[in-house]
Parts: C-alpha cells; sequence; structure tokens
C-alpha cells in the first residue's frame, strides 16, 4: 500500500487506531502532505534538516526564485549563488552532492523502504532522517518512521505520558508495534505535536 489519497490516509488511521486505540484522543482528519517526488522534493528536505518549518520555507523560496531547485542549475551554481540563498555551507557541499550523484528518481517510485535508504544514505548530507521524510512524503511509503525527528519524540511523549522525551532508539522500538501503518503513527503525532503546542514538527 502507498499513501496517495487522503482516503489512505483516513483508511490508515482507522488501522492505527485498532493498533493502538490512545491515538484515538487525535482529532482527524490527518494531513495527506504527499508531494512530487524528485531532485527538489529531495533537496527541500535537506534544506528542512536542523532548522524550523518557517527558516526552510523562506530558503525553499528563494531558492525556486533564483531557479536553483532544478538538478541541473545546482549542478553549475557557484558557491556564492547558493550562499545568497541562505543555504550553510555544509548545505551547499550538500545540495552540489545530490545534483551531482545521478539519482534514479523514476526507479526509486518503485523500490522498497530499505532500497530508498540504501541508495539516499549513500549521498553526503543525506542522513536517516531524510531519506525516511523522502520516503514518507514523496513516495507514499505507509509504513517508514522518521524516529531521529524531535517533533515526533515531543509527541509521543506527550500522548503516552512519558516523563522524558523517547531517544531515536526508542521510539524506533515503540514505533514497531504500529507496523503496517509507521507513517501514519508519524502524521498523527506530528498533529497532536502542533495541538498541544501550536508549533509544525514536519516539513
Amino acid at each position: 500500500m502507498r499513501v496517495e489519497t487522503e482516503a489512505d490516509v483516513a483508511a490508515g488511521f482507522a488501522r492505527l487506531r485498532e493498533i493502538e486505540p490512545r491515538f484515538a484522543v487525535i482529532a482527524g482528519p490527518l494531513p495527506l502532505r504527499r508531494r512530487a517526488d524528485g531532485f527538489g522534493a529531495l533537496l527541500q528536505v535537506i534544506m528542512g534538516q536542523q532548522v524550523s518549518t518557517a527558516s526552510a520555507a523562506a530558503i525553499w523560496r528563494r531558492l525556486e526564485a533564483a531557479g536553483l531547485n532544478l538538478e541541473a542549475a545546482v549542478a553549475v551554481a557557484s558557491e556564492a549563488e547558493l550562499r545568497a540563498c541562505g543555504l550553510s555551507r555544509p548545505k551547499v557541499r550538500y545540495a552540489k552532492a545530490l545534483a551531482d550523484a545521478g539519482v534514479n528518481y523514476t526507479a526509486l517510485r518503485t523500490a522498497s523502504v530499505d532500497e530508498v535508504l540504501e541508495v539516499l544514505i549513500a549521498i553526503p548530507g543525506i542522513g536517516r532522517w531524510t531519506a525516511e521524510i523522502y520516503a514518507k512524503f514523496a513516495l507514499g511509503h505507509v509504513d517508514v518512521f522518521a524516529a531521529g525527528d524531535l517533533a515526533l519524540q515531543e509527541g509521543a511523549k506527550l500522548l503516552f505520558g512519558l516523563e522524558a522525551r523517547p531517544s531515536e532508539r526508542e521510539i524506533r522500538v515503540m514505533a514497531e508495534a504500529w507496523t503496517p501503518v509507521r507513517a501514519i503513527a508519524a502524521r498523527a503525532l506530528w498533529a497532536y505535536y502542533r495541538e498541544k503546542t501550536k508549533r509544525e514538527g514536519a516539513l
């Protein structure tokens, strides 16, 4: 199953509530949050690493305005041009590495989650969080969970009344119980985090 429509999200959320009834306190409907796949989508996820959603959105708007959201343009862009859009020096390197990687985005559409992670994590600047976010939102995988996301960890702490925010390892273990709809669980935890803190928790 892939998450392609709001109906897919609704069906997955119903299944999640059967698996773990405590998710029932989260008001639906959950957001679809699908985006087109490809170089631009992956670059946008990279821009969202370790910055607020507002900062990531501002950087992305500047990249689009400069025409630097396209693979060929980034490949030939200078560091100064990319820095002018708000990229840090490390993210300039990551953007250039992605443009030079020759990723077969079409092939990734039919690849398994493990295959997607293997291909993407081999590229400098792409860790597991970035690869899992891309697999979830750009490819529609329903059973992938970006356990390194701090908002997911905080959402789990709030929902389950934990004394401390679970670590990446701890929440990944927790999420195993939510198979085969871990991507829906992530959407639910982000929604709960946003409801309780009034802050955004994902791209």
